[in-house]
């Protein structure tokens, strides 16, 4: 069923996910990883810097809207908070605490709960080994997350 409505979406019987901190989805081609001022002064206030400080050393402008920086890795272009030594075979995020919602929203974007398909098609891309494994997400808590993930994307610049 690739039709179907955000009031009774194809995933109605929840989703099972479970994040395994391989990191992928922090990782990949040149992208965005958005965040708000607040997220950005509660970043700085992890690591222990003036909120000036964070933005000059861990973050860019595109379009206007700020976005954490990359480093080019082996794996592509790692977010600048992504720790891959602390534990092997782990990917840590620094600022797990205070990432930014695009973050704490991961699988369930709005894009990727289109279809069954744009589903499919996000675990195969990122790849994200979390998805279609570990708990079953029920609708209600894929809707929040959906939901907060649009929000935070309404002003996107495209």
């Amino acid at each position: 069923m690739s039709g179907s409505s955000r009031d009774d979406p194809w995933y109605r019987d929840g989703l099972r996910f479970s994040c395994t901190q391989c990191g992928n989805c922090c990782t990949g081609g040149e992208g965005a990883v958005w965040f708000t001022e607040a997220e950005g002064r509660a970043m700085a206030e992890d690591l222990g810097m003036p909120h000036e400080e964070f933005l000059r050393t861990h973050a860019r402008t595109i379009d206007g809207r700020w976005s954490l920086q990359e480093s080019r890795t082996e794996h592509g272009f790692d977010c600048v908070f992504l720790d891959r030594t602390t534990q092997p075979g782990k990917a840590l995020c620094r600022v797990y605490r205070s990432r930014p919602v695009q973050c704490r929203t991961w699988p369930f974007w709005d894009e990727n709960l289109k279809s069954r398909r744009a589903w499919d098609t996000a675990r195969r891309r990122t790849p994200c080994p979390g998805m279609d494994s570990g708990p079953l997400i029920p609708v209600e808590q894929i809707r929040i997350q959906r939901d907060r993930d649009c929000a935070d994307n309404a002003d996107a610049p495209w």
